[in-house]
């Protein structure tokens, strides 16, 4: 695989970024799709969530087990939205303010400054919300309702 663009964010290291994108409301970006697949951005204005799949290309290595941030017990990387992984794949939904040719200007992001970008998917109600699922260990997590653990701005921290 080969990035097709890359994400411009506020955002330098990990700790500025907000924990998750559903925790960053006012977070604002760009994303940049390289000029050859630029053409592939047709269509895409009708959209008012995207799906971005991204590479956390500043993670070192991996573990199988982790220790969350909501959580105080490890758990599997794969049960688990940390960036270290065997394959250091990051997806986040996003919202859609417009679209500038090749340029997408979005909000509600949780990516690091510069991330290389892999691919953009529509985000569709009809398929992608799941009103049955659960949250398995989440749910019950002590960082779930913890304000010690969660910051006004949606970032994570003691």
């Amino acid at each position: 695989m080969r990035p097709i663009g890359v994400i411009r964010t506020d955002f330098r290291e990990m700790k500025e970024t907000p924990i998750q994108s559903s925790a960053a409301k006012d977070a604002r970006g760009t994303v940049e799709v390289f000029a050859e697949f630029a053409d592939g951005l047709s269509d895409v204005e009708g959209f008012s969530h995207l799906i971005l799949l991204y590479v956390f290309d500043r993670t070192q290595g991996f573990e199988l087990r982790t220790t969350p941030y909501m959580d105080d017990h490890p758990r599997g990387v794969f049960a688990t939205r940390a960036p270290r992984r065997p394959n250091p794949i990051g997806m986040t939904v996003v919202r859609l303010l417009g679209r500038r040719r090749n340029l997408l200007d979005i909000a509600e992001l949780d990516i690091i400054d510069r991330t290389p970008l892999l691919d953009i998917k529509p985000y569709v109600p009809d398929f992608d919300l799941r009103t049955e699922a659960t949250s398995g260990w989440i749910a019950h997590a002590p960082g779930r309702s913890d304000p010690r653990r969660w910051k006004d701005d949606g970032r994570f921290g003691e």
